[in-house]
């Protein structure tokens, strides 16, 4: 049977280091696309063996997406069987205060860039099915709209509409298509501030609102059991489980909350 093969955006860190991690322990073939190349390069020196590869790409590049899945192809014997998408960028604080180029960029990362990697994928996905599979990192923040994430949570329901659109969408050529919402992960965006106008730290938010930060591979675990599991959504973390709960049972209640706090939910 061919090595399986799986590419990941945002692998130079994070979540998607862990994933890369995870699945070439599993003896996996794993490709990699980020804009740091010294990030992919630290990625590919924690796995062993040559069954690796890694491409520069910014998830904005309809072209690149192209050329990035070709390349990575090639070099995992012609096939791709998941896409990861999971290259994101945190735009927080009132939407009074951000810069227009702030809310663009956030929409183009972290939205577009899904739609393109999916849409660019799509052929090998297809080729490569059944087994193969499309996993979106989704958010906590796509589970509720919270104060002072506007643009983020918008990406990110949007990241579950475009999940739940292609699960239909691509059913009859048998791709399996879910998101992955995790709530605060231990991961370098919580290093960063809301925007480029706030001082204040999303770690130091998310201390202060009591607030669990969930370890790495959690999230790196829920995307393997989502590429082999049947579930439309997996939620990491017990702060976006209980607001998935709470969202389907209790949406006033939630509403309340929401409008009472000026504290962020999300990722």
């Amino acid at each position: 049977m061919a090595q399986r093969s799986i590419f990941i955006t945002g692998g130079g860190s994070g979540i998607g280091r862990a994933t890369a991690l995870h699945f070439a322990a599993k003896g996996w073939f794993v490709g990699i696309g980020d804009i740091s190349e010294s990030g992919m390069a630290e990625t590919l020196s924690l796995i062993s063996g040559n069954a690796k590869w890694s491409g520069k790409l910014d998830v904005r590049d309809r072209a690149r997406w192209d050329e990035a899945l070709a390349e990575f192809a090639a070099a995992a014997g012609g096939r791709i069987d998941v896409l990861v998408n999971n290259a994101g960028i945190g735009t927080g604080g009132s939407l009074s205060e951000l810069d227009p180029d702030e809310i663009d960029r956030c929409l183009d990362i972290n939205l577009k860039g899904v739609l393109y990697g999916a849409q660019a994928a799509y052929p090998y996905l297809k080729a490569s099915a059944p087994g193969a599979a499309l996993v979106n990192i989704a958010s906590a923040a796509g589970i509720a709209g919270s104060s002072g994430m506007s643009v983020y949570c918008a990406t990110k329901f949007g990241v579950r509409a475009v999940t739940e659109s292609l699960d239909a969408e691509w059913a009859e050529d048998r791709i399996t298509v879910a998101s992955v919402c995790p709530s605060f992960i231990e991961t370098p965006l919580l290093n960063g501030t809301g925007n480029r106008k706030s001082n204040e730290a999303i770690r130091e938010r998310v201390k202060a609102a009591g607030l669990e930060i969930t370890p790495v591979e959690h999230v790196a675990q829920a995307i393997w059991d989502a590429v082999h599991g049947t579930k439309l959504d997996y939620f990491v973390g017990e702060t976006s489980k209980r607001m998935a709960f709470a969202k389907r049972w209790m949406p006033g209640r939630v509403r309340k909350q929401l409008r009472n706090s000026l504290r962020p939910l999300g990722q």
